[in-house]
């Protein structure tokens, strides 16, 4: 498999009566995934209009590494847990890096 940089966002709406609930979820997740070797990013942001809406920017080495988080039993854990405060699907979308700011 080719080797880029691969980087993917993930935006989760929770239920309103869930936001506290999912925001820890979430922010416990940040805490797990700093030791994977092939994750050099991975930052949770809050919608500021919307606290409901949560954004993943995650970017991974290649895609094994991607696999690789993807496959943790924390990451399946957390969907389970967060399955029921979510308010619709998460909206994933994946991306090749192609060009970015040096220095």
């Amino acid at each position: 498999m080719e080797n880029f940089i691969m980087i993917v966002v993930a935006k989760l709406k929770a239920r309103q009566e869930s936001i506290e609930e999912m925001k820890a979820a979430l922010l416990d997740m940040v805490s797990k995934v700093k030791d994977e070797e092939g994750t050099l990013v991975y930052t949770l942001h809050q919608d500021l209009g919307n606290p409901a809406v949560f954004l993943f920017y995650e970017k991974y080495m290649d895609a094994d590494a991607l696999t690789a988080h993807s496959s943790t039993p924390y990451f399946k854990a957390l969907f389970k847990t967060i399955r029921p405060m979510l308010d619709g699907d998460p909206e994933i979308a994946m991306y090749d890096e192609l060009k970015r700011k040096e220095g």
